[in-house]
């Protein structure tokens, strides 16, 4: 990974135009290709950024970023404070709590929990971003990308959309949705998400495993 801080200005130029004034920034170049800018401040998601796969051209003064679709990032620098590279390896991936694990499996295992008619085809299904929880079909043959967290907060529904963007891309999974489930999906989760176009499911942990029945409901 390269982490450069310098002074500089940030242009996007694809489905629409953006930009940023001239102000200190981190511009962070993964292995992969993704480079992102970011500000001190705004918690862990980028002013800009563009996903790999992509081309960085880079002289002292400009940086231009462009990918496959022709959209670019253009990085104009006026100042250098620091720029270091780092080996990070081959990370391990994010181990799941117990409960969070085993929610998946219960899901898994019966995935209709989540909504009547849907048929695991595989859990763990991988992306070159990362494995979303599950993939599902519905009862009309759609693709569905389930992810399962404990606790459904806005980073997680982000994961999941960034999952779905990379999956749209295969013919195959073509048109399809995505679902976050959690025992818990916070009030701004239910925004994203309704926002991003993705379902959201809560359930019941207990439940699922078999330790109470199901509250009773009046119709």
């Amino acid at each position: 990974m390269r982490l450069v801080i310098a002074r500089c200005s940030v242009d996007y130029d694809g489905r629409l135009t953006a930009h940023l004034p001239e102000a200190l920034r981190l511009v962070m170049v993964k292995a992969d290709g993704c480079v992102a800018i970011h500000a001190d401040g705004g918690a862990y998601k980028p002013l800009n950024w563009m996903n790999a796969p992509n081309t960085l051209v880079e002289d002292d003064e400009k940086w231009v970023i462009t990918n496959p679709k022709g959209e670019t990032l253009t990085i104009n620098i006026t100042e250098v404070i620091s720029d270091s590279a780092h080996e990070l390896g081959v990370d391990p991936g994010l181990t799941k709590d117990g409960v969070e694990a085993h929610l998946q499996e219960l899901l898994a295992a019966d995935p209709t929990a989540i909504s009547d008619g849907l048929v695991l085809v595989r859990r763990e299904f991988p992306t070159d971003i990362g494995p979303v929880d599950l993939l599902c079909r519905d009862a009309d043959g759609v693709a569905v990308a389930v992810e399962v967290k404990r606790r459904g907060e806005i980073d997680g529904v982000e994961q999941l959309a960034r999952y779905l963007e990379r999956m749209e891309r295969d013919p195959t999974l073509r048109g399809i949705r995505g679902v976050f489930v959690a025992q818990i999906v916070k009030p701004q989760a239910r925004v994203l998400a309704e926002a991003r176009g993705i379902s959201w499911v809560e359930v019941d942990y207990d439940v699922l495993r078999g330790a109470r029945e199901p509250d009773l409901t009046l119709f």
